[in-house]
């Protein structure tokens, strides 16, 4: 399976796009807002607050910046969010790319990352040769994104451990004015960091009361460059793997507002990804003389829904939503292999798919008892999600043709848990309460959740494992307080509490797999409990003419932790092994985050244009079980921005700032690796924008300027120290460039 350069003709597009179109061009992407204070949020509170009316820190990115920045992934999206980072990642050609997002220390499904308030599917992965990850969004479909850190169970329920991140797609009014009309435009943008390119045209139509859009994007690629210098084709190789990606993703969506104020919605979106990777570092010669992948995921959403407003004593409006999701990820693994001078084929494929059918909704109501305001929100959230993972394959000998499905360690084909619908149902209810004339605001918040585990009668899983699968049912509340004092209109206080949870997961419950000639077997555990944790937070906040600071402090408490495949009994006679998924860990992580800017022109007319940002993040995290530090903790991250803003150009002067990685579990007898401590760094990167006419935009950008060598501890974090760890360091300096023409 050879990797193919794929060669595109980006102009195309700007010739479909050749149309009399018209729109409206006081769009609100095209009106930043520089007190990001200022900025509404809905995820926090499922209602629209300004941040600063937010317990809790919680940052928007827009599609300004998204634009401006050239963002063309998730690792790009999250370049400049100190405490948040990309796992996985796809430097040096990991064939696999990004797995998921970390906050705060806590990564994988611990966070929620949903589209439009439907939850993406999980992240999977077991053995070598498959992992399923959560990158299946693309950004040019979004006008902004939510991030919201620490846990937010009392909304959420159980994905949301370790905070939200939320996908706001595009709405035809992000476009249209008031009375309609028509809007047209096309995005070319070009990283040489990974060769890829990137072709997206936007459509949006209507006359006030129909309106419609649609967002289609193309995207090609190579794997993302490093620093590495070593070109060979086997284990030492430190330059990327060969790889070939491409993707092409839509989103459609149509709305209706009725003279009464009632809206309705229909939305259609989805991914289709595609990558070859040639695993060269892979290769050893004697016994596998080459590794190939194939890699595609499939995510497809629909979903209606509505927001009608009415009154009546039980509420003032209500919104409510029903969808259906499905995912497939398809991972298939080519080896030649050269052992006992018999040249023999290998083949592996991997599925892992969700399919989840829900409904959700909310109502709000607004009410005055004596001197209090009460903004109360309550709904009810259900769905079903059906899970499936098999793992197949075949060996033959290229001499004889014989073929077995016997792959050593594996007789295929494996089911590693059987196929299990999760139900989850769950009635929540919050009240925002103003008290003092405003100047206090109380927000207590509750919800109660019911998860059902239900595995399906599957004879491939019944057939290698001795135990039968388990169910698992329970219920877990999830309180939180929380409470905002205004000194005046400029400075604010904040404090919360928060319970979160996270319910036993399909495959720690069932995960089952046994091989009698390598002396193992691993068993189901019915008596998970729940991870549960607590935490509190502080905060201190300020905003007005000059520009705006937001300060917070916090620390989590985490219980009952699930240890996946722990060793929980080896037999002293023949050595043979049980592993099962228990609760273990005692966790601690505490830290502190920073966000400012300052407006130069508020000060003075000369400086007009001139601003800078910056955040900043530090934590520290235990695991107190172990007595050990966490590998999942960030280091320190500090990010300054300084900006040049007029009418028709602009170029923004970005630094990071990374601390030295010290802080790492000390080898033990039972863990005797020693650690990767990455080094500090710090990248500088310009970007600039031209509006050269009304209708066309040009961007450029130049990343690592100094040509920095650096590891990112989102994808090197619990490595060994090894003479490949060059194999993941991050990209030299690259450019960027784009074009945006409106019709």
């Amino acid at each position: 399976m050879p990797i193919r350069k794929r060669v595109t003709a980006p102009s195309l597009l700007l010739l479909v796009l050749a149309s009399g179109a018209h729109a409206d061009e006081s769009k609100p992407d095209d009106l930043p807002i520089f007190d990001e204070l200022d900025r509404i949020v809905v995820t926090a509170t499922l209602n629209e607050r300004a941040q600063k009316d937010v317990a809790g820190d919680v940052t928007v990115i827009d599609a300004l910046e998204i634009d401006r920045r050239q963002v063309q992934g998730l690792d790009d999206l999250l370049r400049y969010e100190p405490g948040v980072s990309v796992t996985g990642g796809a430097t040096g050609g990991n064939r696999f790319g990004i797995g998921g997002i970390s906050i705060r220390g806590l990564g994988g499904n611990r966070v929620r990352m949903e589209i439009d308030g439907i939850a993406v599917p999980d992240a999977f992965s077991i053995g070598s040769f498959s992992s399923a990850g959560r990158d299946v969004v693309d950004v040019d479909a979004l006008k902004r994104v939510e991030i919201v850190r620490g846990a937010a169970s009392s909304l959420y329920g159980s994905d949301a451990l370790g905070g939200v991140v939320s996908y706001v797609t595009k709405d035809p009014n992000d476009y249209l004015g008031p009375g309609g009309g028509q809007f047209l435009s096309g995005k070319l943008l070009y990283n040489s960091a990974d060769r890829g390119s990137a072709e997206s045209g936007t459509w949006a139509g209507g006359n006030g009361e129909h309106g419609a859009v649609v967002v289609a994007t193309h995207r090609d690629g190579s794997a993302l460059d490093n620093m590495g210098d070593v070109d060979s084709a086997d284990t030492s190789r430190t330059r990327p793997n060969p790889q070939d990606t491409k993707s092409n993703a839509v989103l459609a969506k149509y709305v209706h507002t009725a003279p009464s104020g009632r809206i309705d919605r229909i939305a259609i979106d989805g991914e289709h990804a595609d990558d070859d990777t040639d695993v060269l570092s892979s290769v050893t010669n004697a016994p596998t003389t080459a590794l190939e992948g194939h890699d595609v995921r499939n995510r497809w959403r629909f979903s209606v829904g509505q927001e009608i407003p009415f009154a009546s004593l039980l509420a003032d409006s209500a919104d409510w939503k029903a969808y259906w999701q499905e995912s497939e990820a398809t991972q298939d693994t080519f080896e030649d292999r050269l052992a006992s001078a018999s040249p023999t084929q290998r083949f592996r494929r991997f599925e892992f798919d969700q399919r989840v059918v829900g409904a959700e909704a909310t109502f709000r109501k607004s009410a005055t008892t004596g001197a209090a305001e009460h903004a109360i929100t309550y709904g009810v959230d259900l769905s079903r999600t059906r899970t499936e993972e098999s793992r197949n394959g075949f060996q033959r000998n290229v001499l004889t043709g014989e073929t077995t499905n016997v792959v050593v360690p594996d007789t295929f084909p494996v089911h590693d848990f059987p196929p299990t619908d999760t139900t989850n149902a769950a009635v929540f209810g919050q009240d925002e309460i103003k008290l003092a004339g405003g100047s206090l605001s109380l927000i207590p918040g509750l919800r109660f959740d019911y998860y059902k585990l239900d595995p399906q009668n599957d004879p491939i899983y019944s057939e290698v494992n001795p135990v039968a699968p388990a169910s698992l049912n329970d219920t877990s509340a999830s309180p939180k307080l929380a409470a905002i004092w205004r000194f005046d209109d400029t400075f604010s206080a904040y404090a919360q509490y928060a319970h979160g949870f996270r319910a036993p997961p399909y495959n720690d419950v069932n995960l089952g797999f046994t091989n009698l000639a390598f002396g193992y077997t691993s068993i189901p555990n019915p008596d998970l409990k729940p991870e549960t944790s607590n935490g509190l937070e502080i905060g201190l906040r300020g905003g007005g003419r000059y520009g705006f600071f937001s300060l917070a402090a916090y620390e989590n408490r985490y219980r009952d932790f699930i240890e996946s495949e722990a060793v929980v009994d080896v037999d002293p006679e023949t050595g043979f092994i049980t592993f099962q998924s228990i609760n273990l860990s005692r966790v601690k992580i505490r830290g502190f985050e920073a966000r400012y800017g300052l407006d130069f022109g508020a000060f003075s007319d000369a400086l007009r244009g001139w601003s800078l940002k910056g955040s900043l993040a530090t934590a520290r995290g235990d695991d107190e079980t172990a007595h050990q530090p966490l590998t999942s903790i960030d280091p320190a991250k500090a990010v300054l921005g300084i900006a040049f803003d007029r009418e028709r150009w602009g170029a923004e002067l970005v630094g990071t700032f990374v601390e030295r990685k010290d802080r790492l579990p000390k080898p033990t007898e039972d863990a005797p690796t020693v650690l990767f401590a990455a080094p500090g760094y710090a990248t500088l990167d310009l970007y600039s924008h031209w509006k050269v006419h009304p209708r066309v935009e040009l961007y450029a950008g130049l990343t690592n300027i100094t040509d920095r060598k650096y590891w990112d501890w989102g994808i090197v974090g619990g490595f060994a120290e090894s003479s490949t760890i060059d194999r993941y360091t991050a990209p030299g300096r690259a450019a960027r460039v784009g074009l945006r023409a409106t019709f």
